[in-house]
């Protein structure tokens, strides 16, 4: 009966460098938990030592790999399994890693069902821990780069290399890898301290402005609020000066104009107003458009004669209306 297994996990970086950190198989030990040993016999072989349910190792030859799209390998060797991993990219910076896992189970488990099944299902949360491991180190490695040692997951605390159990033939193998060399390792120490430090910085920086954001935008609303409380006290009071106006115009007959409907306005004057004499409709001054000097009376006085004096001036209407002769006079 043959295990299979099926694990996807979501990376933030791009697909060429989703595929460069994935073929670091040798890297393995040194972020994964589970594997102990992957050592190179040439380009296209490797050895593999994985702790789970027992140490189990197997010899895998390379295949069905595609640029960028996929990678996959099959034992030749040891114990009995298969694997491909391929790589959708879901924009510039995601890339979406599906893991699949076929193996048969170990020598001498052939038989025990319920001991396989319970292995056969450790095995899965063996393999979804060691790939969000991968993912992790993607995540925490620094923009752009595809190398492996570049990420400051590596050598975490349960890592096999770190916990000191990876086998003798992979410590000789990384002892002869440059990149981890004592002196390599102490400048990789540093940098890695450092860039720490500045994404520190960083993130406080983008604390302070999205704190300075936040409160932007309670300031913002806070404003709107109070003009719209504003806006609400001025409709209120805008609604109840309507209805004043609508009771004082209650038995009016015609509407009110807002300019000529006051007093000493153009209606002022007319009947059933508010305000006004009504004796007013009259005109007061006929001749009003007449020169208040030179105008003639419109009837000769009682004790005047009835021929003017040649070059005499009738008294101005305007002085007899202010010696107190009404109009009604003069037209008589």
């Amino acid at each position: 009966m043959m295990g299979e297994h099926h694990v996807t996990v979501l990376v933030p970086t791009s697909i060429k460098n989703a595929y460069a950190f994935f073929t670091h198989f040798h890297d393995f030990p040194k972020y994964m938990h589970s594997v102990r040993e992957v050592t190179y016999y040439d380009t296209q072989r490797s050895h593999w030592v994985v702790q789970v349910a027992g140490k189990q190792e197997w010899d895998a030859v390379n295949e069905n790999w595609i640029p960028e799209r996929q990678v996959g390998w099959r034992s030749i060797k040891g114990l009995q399994n298969r694997g491909t991993i391929k790589f959708t990219p879901l924009g510039t910076e995601q890339t979406l890693v599906d893991v699949f896992i076929n193996h048969d189970p170990p020598m001498g488990i052939v038989g025990r069902m319920a001991e396989w099944l319970g292995i056969n299902s450790y095995f899965q949360t063996v393999l979804e821990k060691e790939i969000q491991n991968f993912a992790r180190m993607v995540e925490e490695a620094p923009q752009g780069t595809s190398d492996p040692m570049s990420s400051h997951y590596l050598f975490h605390q349960e890592s096999a290399f770190t916990r000191g159990e990876t086998t003798e033939r992979q410590r000789a193998a990384m002892k002869d890898d440059p990149k981890m060399s004592p002196v390599h390792l102490r400048e990789r120490e540093k940098r890695v301290a450092s860039e720490r430090e500045e994404e520190k910085r960083e993130h406080e920086v983008r604390q302070a402005r999205a704190q300075r954001k936040r409160q932007q935008m309670q300031e913002a609303v806070r404003a709107q609020d109070e003009a719209l409380q504003r806006q609400k006290v001025s409709d209120v009071q805008e609604k109840h000066a309507k209805e004043e106006r609508e009771e004082r115009q209650k038995g009016i007959t015609h509407e009110l104009d807002p300019v000529h409907d006051t007093i000493g306005g153009r209606n002022a004057s007319m009947e059933r107003t508010a305000f006004g004499d009504q004796d007013a409709r009259h005109e007061r001054f006929p001749q009003h458009d007449a020169g208040p000097m030179t105008a003639r009376s419109l009837k000769p006085r009682k004790e005047e004669t009835s021929e003017p004096v040649a070059d005499e001036k009738a008294e101005s209407q305007w002085k007899n209306l202010i010696r107190g002769r009404s109009l009604d006079d003069e037209t008589r």
